[in-house]
């Protein structure tokens, strides 16, 4: 079960990586930040597996963070206009499937269950240090939520990377002190903590107003 949990988070964290890629590179390109559509649904799929790898992992810093993170990129892709040009088994789906998770993991089975979690054995500093990490890394999308709506549009301001950068970090130091050690969130981290910086500087450039 740890080898399953395992590829879960690292191809979440693919995902992850790939839509920070398709970002990046075409932000480079433009010379300033856009996040296309594509951004918005990778980022449902990865953090849905996400969900799945922190039930897994008893871990529930990880697992508050992508249920709430997982609402707001439904919101983002609803702000955008696109969340109804998709089909309706795959927007039923994203709706249900997490419930259902959520429903079997309350239930428990030899794998996985809340209560394992509940009495997960990580040190309360070490935790602390990971939920605070998660809610500052989570407070850029309620940041962003907040100030989409206030535009009208999904758009993710300089300080939503300021935060991002922040919130890695931690997330990372996290990782390294937890026992196990996460590989999943050092891999996720390590190359994310780089494309933030570099969308500050990106952002810093343009000319304002």
């Amino acid at each position: 079960m740890e080898r399953l949990a395992l590829g879960i988070g690292l191809a979440s964290q693919l995902l992850f990586s790939s839509r920070i890629v398709l970002q990046w590179v075409q932000s480079e390109r433009a010379k300033r930040v856009l996040v296309p559509t594509l951004f918005w649904q990778i980022s449902l799929v990865s953090s849905f597996l996400m969900i799945i790898y922190g039930m897994l992992r008893h871990d529930p810093v990880i697992l508050a963070a992508q249920l709430i993170s997982y609402a707001i990129y439904i919101r983002n892709l609803q702000l955008l206009g696109e969340w109804r040009k998709l089909s309706a088994p795959f927007r039923v789906g994203a709706y249900v499937f997490p419930l259902a998770m959520l429903a079997w993991f309350a239930v428990g089975n030899q794998h996985f269950s809340l209560r394992a979690m509940l009495s997960h054995g990580i040190p309360a500093g070490v935790l602390l240090l990971g939920a605070v990490g998660q809610a500052v890394f989570l407070f850029r999308f309620v940041y962003q939520w907040l100030y989409s709506e206030r535009k009208g549009e999904s758009v993710l301001p300089l300080s939503f990377w300021v935060v991002s950068f922040v919130g890695s970090v931690m997330i990372l130091t996290y990782a390294l002190l937890r026992r196990p050690v996460d590989i999943v969130l050092i891999v996720g981290n390590i190359f994310g903590t780089v494309v933030y910086a570099r969308n500050i500087v990106l952002l810093r450039r343009e000319p304002q107003g």
